[in-house]
């Protein structure tokens, strides 16, 4: 005789409800446990590096506006982007309506646009600093700094308008109640792939190699020539913006590392893919990377882990702790 298994709806109360996928029960608990810790992990660590920025006017420099603009859209991942989709892989059920089935799509395509712009950004920010040190803070402002970010944030919403017009103007596609897919076009697919991955991508890949060999130059000059008119200011000045450009250039790397996978697989297999095991492994690689980002700043960078102290530590609550000098040495 053979088992029976029943059958379990996204919606039963409704006719033409999606099924949903059956999990024992320790596999819910076990999956839910894992979506708020990564999730939970994202939004807390994210937030850390967001204040460290905004309440010490030590950090108040263009670099760090453009990584507290990164740290924003990497904190919607956490906050927004994770939790739903990691409902919607557990329950394998769209349970939030047909409204934000319109709505989710936008803010994904905003914060992943927004990340990749920032990105550049400080590529061109990095580029900068290390080719001309001497001319930097001329060249580079807080205020060039804030019109770079609005500029990313703005063509974002403006890209993921015009990427999302048919899905925005049309009925939710669906083929049950309990689903919320995007079908794309080909050449739409082509055209993110070119406008928000190959472009980009090439623009920081190439402005990195740049800069990865003029440090190199500037090193070897500073560590064999004793120059006369180099103040051992100007000789810290460039080790030290030597050594951001390298750091920010591993969380370049990191990103790409995340999500370069993702887009050959879109290329290679399609949208038809999307339900695979494989792709959602990708996607999920991908929002992890939002994750990272803060971990690779306390790994290299001094301040954060001084910041991160005293934002832990309730210090920042001190009247004129924003003036508080984040030189481990202070300590």
């Amino acid at each position: 005789m053979g088992m029976h298994t029943e059958v379990i709806y996204c919606f039963p109360a409704l006719n033409g409800s999606c099924k949903k996928e059956g999990r024992a029960q320790g596999g819910y608990i076990i999956m839910y446990i894992l979506l708020f810790i990564i999730s939970a992990s994202t939004v807390f660590l994210n937030l850390l590096v967001i204040v460290s920025v905004s309440h010490f006017k030590q950090l108040h420099t263009p670099t760090n506006l453009l990584i507290l603009s990164l740290a924003m859209a990497d904190l919607h991942v956490g906050l927004l982007v994770m939790p739903v989709e990691g409902m919607r892989l557990i329950e394998t059920c769209w349970y939030f309506g047909d409204a934000f089935c319109y709505v989710f799509p936008v803010i994904m395509f905003v914060v992943v646009s927004a990340s990749l712009g920032n990105l550049v950004f400080i590529s061109v920010d990095r580029y900068i600093a290390v080719n001309n040190p001497l001319k930097y803070y001329s060249c580079v402002t807080p205020n060039k700094a804030m019109l770079c970010i609005s500029l990313s944030w703005f063509g974002s919403f403006v890209y993921a308008m015009l990427m999302l017009s048919d899905h925005l103007q049309s009925k939710p596609q669906r083929a049950c109640h309990g689903e919320c897919l995007i079908v794309f076009s080909v050449p739409r697919v082509i055209s993110d792939v070119v406008f928000s991955f190959l472009a980009p991508c090439s623009i920081v890949i190439c402005l990195y190699v740049k800069i990865f060999f003029m440090a190199k130059y500037q090193t070897r000059v500073m560590n064999s020539v004793k120059n006369a008119n180099m103040t051992t200011e100007d000789v810290k000045f460039r080790k030290s913006e030597s050594k951001a450009a390298k750091t920010l250039g591993i969380v370049v790397a990191i990103y790409l590392l995340c999500w370069i996978p993702y887009y050959i697989c879109t290329l290679a297999y399609g949208s038809a893919s999307s339900t695979s095991v494989v792709l959602t492994f990708l996607i999920w690689f991908m929002y992890i990377n939002s994750c990272m980002n803060p971990l690779i700043y306390a790994l290299f960078y001094p301040w954060f882990r001084v910041s991160a102290k005293h934002i832990l530590t309730l210090a920042i609550l001190d009247p004129g702790s924003q003036y508080y000098s984040l030189n481990p040495d202070d300590v």
